[in-house]
């Protein structure tokens, strides 16, 4: 279940709450009961790096790491032994 965000437009207050994809997004604010939530546009908590993460899934000659440009030696090597 993800996590959204929310601010009321009324007051400022901000809060997060844990619900289902499927459920309705809050509209009352619990600090002044005002209906002027609006759920907020938020980066998500993850990123996929690492051997095997790739920019597309169907990208062919000379993969890009996406946790760094050749920064480290098993990164290098593998560009090395490629070329």
């Amino acid at each position: 279940m993800p996590i959204y965000e929310y601010e009321c437009k009324a007051c400022g207050h901000r809060l997060e709450k844990l619900q289902k994809l499927s459920a309705e997004p809050l509209t009352d604010c619990p600090a002044c009961t005002a209906s002027a939530l609006s759920r907020l546009v938020s980066a998500a908590g993850f990123r996929l790096a690492g051997d095997g993460w790739y920019e597309t899934d169907f990208k062919s000659g000379g993969k890009k790491n996406l946790a760094g440009d050749g920064g480290s030696d098993k990164t290098s090597s593998k560009d090395g032994a490629a070329a």
